[in-house]
């Protein structure tokens, strides 16, 4: 009756659990991802000015892995392919501090900090967690930005998704006993969000997918997902998938019947294809779907040096200054060439309105016109930026609902709004333009129209006690439907305020724990 046991929507950190444990446990299981594969190196582009490479638009022709969308309270930064938001990534993996255990709708639901910690101590194993082993120009900075605020101990070195080894030399697969694919040292080019054209990042498709694969899991990708249909009224029956090609309009679609379903998509593509389904396939999905939707209250800053010097070599992101028990910054790089944001960089600005801001950029700018024309049209913009990655794990979040054209329209839920002029954020660039010589300059969208950016969208099928707070229970099962779970950033339940990536792979590795094997 059924083609598969289970359907994997998304291929992101959710999603490649999911498959892996799942076939581990004698399950049939497909993943179906929108994007592509991006098998070898010239699949990924040099330089994020090759648009058509590198950014995910498919109407426009645009077939790559980094996804921009934009909405009134928020842009949002995210990963499309085979892999999901492992392509694009900086490959860090924190463990957030106490307060995302204890806040948020799940809080109460388990003993999270400990309940979690053997799968976190997984999560690492299974991604290649290291701790980077060199100091670059960034951290550099970071450690004197550390003690310029008094305490050097607040600098260390992020854990990463990365195999160092010895620089380009290829060897063995070095984590899997063999059974994973080979691996190649690291060259320190700090193209990591660009996609890695040489073998060194652990992209999911290197660990969880690639040993999922070899147990038998499809991935289908270039497919989309458009309607999943229960056949029965809660989903005990199973469940129909009806999917169409991605990348073409009129290309073929098709359908498949299992007997479970997970959505994986991450934020943008889970919350989206359920607030779709709830209005037609799936009405009984909780009133709570679209709300509790988080940013990790960020701020991204670029500074650009007056100095002829490179802040390229490394890797994306290779240390973090802990600011307080709520904040912290770390250092975000991409490799020489790789510019394309300085076309939407503008100064860093406050006011609480368009036309303040405006005139506060025309003034910054007729102040030191001479410092920000060579901002402006810098030789190597990613050569001579240092970007400034800020979070928070105060709590504030977002709503996201349906609108009449068939999209997604944001409005503010609980806690105070994201900002684009974080306080505390802009004092910390302050602090960096001095210790580099250089310029704060922020994404336009901040500076004219106030609207933050994340790179870290999470929430909107939250955890809950029952349907009347939460979308999914304590062991991601959707309320009200039988055989469906939601195992991506959509879970997210509380604010990290650090990179989330590990976070969500070992809430997935719980949640797939808890499931049964197949009799």
């Amino acid at each position: 009756m059924f083609d598969y046991d289970y359907i994997i929507i998304g291929s992101g950190f959710g999603g490649s659990v999911s498959a892996l444990r799942l076939a581990e446990k004698g399950y049939s299981v497909l993943v179906i991802e929108k994007g592509k594969w991006f098998n070898k190196p010239e699949d990924f582009p040099t330089t994020n000015w090759n648009l058509r490479k590198w950014l995910w638009n498919p109407r426009l022709g645009l077939q790559g892995f980094f996804k921009m969308s934009f909405f009134r309270h928020v842009g949002v930064l995210s990963g499309v392919g085979v892999g999901g938001g492992s392509l694009v990534y900086a490959n860090t993996l924190p463990i957030p501090g106490k307060e995302f255990f204890n806040s948020g709708s799940w809080n109460g639901l388990a003993d999270w900090e400990n309940e979690l910690q053997p799968f976190y101590s997984e999560a690492k194993r299974m991604l290649g967690a290291s701790e980077h082993p060199y100091m670059s120009r960034s951290e550099k900075v970071m450690l004197q930005l550390a003690k310029d605020m008094g305490d050097e101990k607040k600098f260390e070195k992020t854990e990463v998704a990365v195999y160092f080894g010895t620089p380009e030399v290829t060897v063995p697969d070095p984590y899997f006993n063999g059974k994973g694919p080979d691996r190649t040292g690291c060259k320190l080019c700090g193209g990591c969000m660009l996609g890695c054209r040489f073998n060194s990042k652990n992209t999911l498709d290197k660990n969880y997918l690639y040993l999922a694969q070899q147990l038998g899991v499809t991935i289908l990708a270039e497919t989309e997902v458009y309607d999943v249909k229960p056949l029965s009224e809660d989903g005990s029956d199973g469940y129909e998938i009806l999917f169409k090609d991605s990348l073409h309009r009129w290309g073929k679609k098709g359908k498949l019947k299992a007997k479970g379903v997970i959505f994986s998509g991450g934020v943008m593509g889970t919350m989206n294809l359920l607030l779709k389904l709830k209005r037609s396939s799936l009405p009984n999905l909780s009133e709570k779907l679209g709300t509790g939707v988080r940013t990790n209250s960020e701020s991204l800053i670029g500074v650009t040096t007056r100095e002829k010097i490179s802040f390229s070599e490394g890797i994306a992101i290779g240390s973090i200054v802990h600011i307080d028990e709520h904040r912290s910054v770390e250092p975000v790089k991409y490799s020489e060439g790789a510019g394309f944001w300085r076309i939407f960089m503008a100064p860093m600005v406050k006011g609480k309105s368009f036309v303040v801001r405006l005139f506060n950029m025309i003034k910054a700018f007729f102040t030191h016109p001479i410092d920000y024309l060579k901002t402006a049209f810098v030789d190597d913009w990613s050569k001579r930026t240092q970007i400034l990655l800020y979070m928070e794990s105060i709590d504030s979040s977002l709503s996201f609902r349906k609108n009449s054209w068939g999209g997604l329209s944001s409005s503010l839920d609980s806690g105070p709004a994201p900002t684009a002029f974080n306080p505390q954020a802009q004092e910390i660039a302050n602090k960096v333009e001095t210790i580099i010589n250089g310029r704060a300059m922020v994404m336009s969208t901040e500076a004219l129209f106030g609207i933050p950016t994340t790179a870290h969208i999470l929430g909107g099928a939250c955890m809950g006690s029952d349907a009347s707070n939460g979308v999914i229970d304590k062991n991601n099962h959707v309320f009200n439907y039988k055989n469906m779970m939601v195992c991506d950033g959509s879970m997210i339940s509380a604010n990290p305020g650090v990179n989330p990536s590990l976070s969500i792979t070992a809430i997935a590795e719980r949640a797939m724990g808890l499931v049964a094997g197949k009799s």
